[in-house]
């Protein structure tokens, strides 16, 4: 593959010099992780007392609307008490574990320019319609992984803690829950759901290259609601079925804007052929 030179349109790029180009983009996004990670580091009461060990808390922002809504609908969904503790069980786990989180917290942060670093390498190799349509996926992307995020942390996250935090087979047996394990499961589910919210994206360049189709997705969209309350089920270990229908609801959603990118896709693509012809 041969990029335009930016300096000389009038000559190719080589190999070495993608490499080059390349290097220096992930070395700026590199910077920017360790930028914001530093930051997250200085503020270990924020990263962890407020947002990572905050779904340990009974006043979570989801346990007191679980609550209110326990109460307006009258269901059983409240959550009050989480019956655990967390240890830490080596030496160097707490430091370790404030490295590893920060170094998440400042990905996290700086994943809008990381996709714009790679964004920007990727760009002169595109057609001016390739471009075209291509435009605002770096913007999308990151509001979708971000929204992602943020439902892996609010919806998942807490149901799975309470669920599996409290889960217990005698009383004889007192859960004490490591440090590693918890911060397993908060980072596992929310990152897990930041990349499945890019399957809008995903479907998006699919379609464009004619691996999927609308019609091919909504062929299958009784099968999606299958594979869907699967995945509902796996990712929120608990049984109650209105924790797994919270989780469902916006990977249907999801599906859905999924076939209206496909859709969009296709009719550029007719209307392109239309124009040629």
């Amino acid at each position: 593959m041969l990029f335009i030179n930016k300096k000389n349109p009038n000559t190719e790029m080589h190999f070495l010099d993608h490499l080059e180009a390349l290097r220096w983009h992930l070395v700026r996004s590199a910077g920017a992780i360790v930028v914001f990670a530093l930051v997250a580091f200085l503020n270990p009461d924020i990263l962890f007392d407020k947002i990572i060990l905050g779904a340990k808390n009974p006043d979570f922002y989801t346990y007191r609307v679980l609550c209110w809504l326990s109460e307006k609908l009258s269901l059983d969904m409240c959550i009050n008490k989480i019956p655990f503790s967390l240890i830490n069980i080596t030496m160097s786990g707490q430091f370790t574990t404030h490295i590893y989180i920060s170094f998440i917290a400042g990905f996290i942060l700086a994943f809008p320019y990381f996709l714009w670093e790679i964004w920007r390498f990727i760009k002169p190799a595109l057609s001016t319609k390739e471009r075209k349509y291509s435009r605002g996926v770096v913007f999308f992307s990151s509001v979708l992984f971000l929204s992602g995020v943020l439902f892996g942390y609010f919806v998942i996250s807490p149901l799975s803690i309470n669920f599996l935090g409290s889960y217990q087979i005698s009383t004889q047996v007192a859960n004490q829950i490591s440090l590693d394990s918890f911060i397993s499961i908060v980072t596992m589910l929310t990152l897990s759901s930041g990349v499945v919210f890019e399957l809008p994206v995903v479907i998006y360049f699919l379609s464009k290259i004619g691996i999927v189709t609308p019609s091919f997705l909504r062929t299958y969209r009784r099968h999606s609601m299958v594979v869907i309350l699967i995945i509902a089920a796996v990712i929120t270990p608990s049984p109650d079925i209105t924790s797994q229908i919270l989780v469902a609801i916006p990977l249907f959603l999801l599906y859905e804007i999924s076939i209206g990118v496909s859709a969009i896709v296709a009719r550029n693509k007719e209307k392109e052929a239309a124009a040629n012809n």
